[in-house]
């Protein structure tokens, strides 16, 4: 419950945060309502087998949170963040709608679509909520609070409606569907960008506009770049196997990038760059740990858990789809008024420890899961409520690190390089997306099984247990090292 003085902790946020809000709703509508119908698709439509399935699922989500480490670069040093986010929001719409063609083409190409959009999209709209506050604004955690609420009203809506749509009337439509709503985002976007007061503007025009060859600018040789990579984007999804060569050799890049930047730096800024740093690579374990829910929790959901409530037989897709962020809804109201109440007394956590307690509620969701699996291993499936419960402990963990650590990047990053660091951020997931498909495939269940419900227990059961395990203990190592950031940060919290 929320204490009763809670409600007297009102902050008060810039208007322009709710256009923010509502573009990114239907933005994430689109991008959560194509993910929701994605592995399952493959599987049970186009008959892929459960590890390759797994494997392009992971090379999607690896893909889609890569992107936007070069979407924020190329945002810092020539679009803005404004030019970013509607070019990113057109090819994002493009790509829904080529997802929305019965052709053998058009699945591998309509993700590569809305990769690159995603990469435009997604850190620049969340560093142009960073641009509305101060630096060390009270509120500015409480802000991120609300504009997570945005993403997960529209991932709920989506996960539901798409889910629906696609898993009982037409996959297509389903993807089809996401594209609509794209283009509602855009809409939102395009008629509040005028209230922005000048923020998010190229850094420099000129050099934006400057022609090359003396007919075409620099603007227009960015974005035919981007959509020359579509294609070689497509060559990645038919050589899979090649994804962990280039995810890990794209981290030990980043990594290399930021410790030379951070070695120009004064020892303060240097030890915040840091900071934010190690708490990045602790997020990557976080999100393969998190993002079971939108692939092996996916078939999980199908195969083994009870879906009857109150006698209507309740489509599994969009139930696993819409739990997750309508706990987020839920929990956000608690969370936006929390933390200024307790920042109030004194007592706010710092984002470090906030870190520690998101592992440690994740551990207990999914021990949830594997309690469920283990009283229910004869008839091997699990009560519609333990799925519910495990998801209000893994909930509660994400919004104690994913709009944490979207403030957190904003606090510590020097200002030039804060859309870097927010892709950066979002690269973090993407590893840990590719993590998190690996972590599925150990779950795979064998074709030829008969009794698919009972046959696939043992293996998600045996695998949930060893998440519960690293997780609880990830998040004590990190509780134990919360000193070291806390001094290393500064005056930041």
């Amino acid at each position: 419950m929320i204490p009763a003085t809670a409600s007297k902790v009102m902050v008060r946020h810039p208007k322009q945060l709710y256009m923010l809000f509502f573009s990114e709703m239907w933005e994430r509508f689109s991008f959560y309502g194509m993910k929701a119908l994605l592995l399952a698709y493959m599987v049970t439509q186009l008959k892929f087998d459960e590890p390759k399935g797994y494997a392009i699922f992971g090379s999607y989500t690896a893909l889609v949170y890569t992107m936007p480490m070069f979407g924020g670069l190329i945002a810092d040093r020539f679009l803005g963040y404004r030019r970013s986010i509607m070019f990113g929001g057109i090819l994002m719409a493009i790509g829904h709608f080529i997802l929305a063609l019965p052709k053998e083409w058009s699945f591998f190409y309509g993700m590569a679509f809305i990769i690159c959009g995603n990469g435009f999209f997604k850190p620049n709209i969340s560093s142009l909520v960073g641009t509305l506050y101060a630096k060390n604004d009270p509120g500015k955690d409480s802000g991120f609070s609300l504009f997570y609420l945005g993403i997960n009203a529209g991932a709920a809506l989506g996960g539901l409606l798409c889910g629906y749509v696609g898993q009982r009337i037409n996959w297509h439509y389903g993807f089809g569907l996401a594209g609509i709503f794209m283009i509602l985002g855009l809409f939102v976007f395009y008629i509040g960008k005028k209230k922005l007061n000048g923020k998010g503007l190229p850094p420099d025009p000129e050099v934006l506009n400057k022609k090359v060859l003396g007919f075409i600018s620099n603007e227009f040789i960015i974005y035919g770049g981007v959509l020359a990579t579509v294609p070689l984007i497509v060559a990645v999804f038919n050589t899979y196997t090649l994804m962990e060569y280039i995810m890990f050799g794209l981290g030990f890049i980043c990594l290399a990038y930021i410790i030379i930047i951070a070695l120009k730096m004064d020892k303060e800024d240097r030890l915040k760059l840091f900071a934010a740093l190690v708490m990045i690579i602790f997020s990557i374990l976080f999100w393969a740990f998190y993002e079971q829910n939108a692939g092996s929790l996916n078939l999980f959901a199908i195969r083994n858990v009870d879906m009857n409530f109150m006698g209507y037989n309740l489509p599994p897709l969009s139930v696993n789809n819409f739990l997750p962020p309508a706990w987020v809804i839920i929990l956000s109201f608690f969370f936006t008024q929390l933390w200024p109440w307790l920042n109030k007394r004194g007592k706010e956590p710092t984002t470090p420890l906030k870190f520690a307690i998101s592992f440690m509620l994740m551990a207990a969701g999914f021990f949830v899961f594997w309690l469920a699996c283990k009283w229910n291993a004869a008839d091997g499936l699990i009560p519609l409520w333990s799925l519910v419960a495990g998801y209000f402990f893994i909930i509660s963990g994400e919004l104690c690190i994913s709009p944490i650590g979207l403030s957190m990047i904003t606090k510590l990053a020097p200002g030039k390089i804060v859309s870097l660091m927010m892709g950066i951020w979002f690269f973090a997931t993407a590893i840990g997306e590719y993590l998190a498909s690996r972590i599925g495939a150990m779950m795979s269940v064998p074709a030829s099984v008969q009794n698919i419900a009972i046959a696939s227990m043992p293996y998600y059961e045996n695998i949930l247990f060893r998440i519960f395990l690293w997780s609880g203990a990830t998040g004590i190592f990190l509780w134990i090292f919360v000193p070291v950031l806390k001094k290393w940060m500064k005056d930041v919290k």
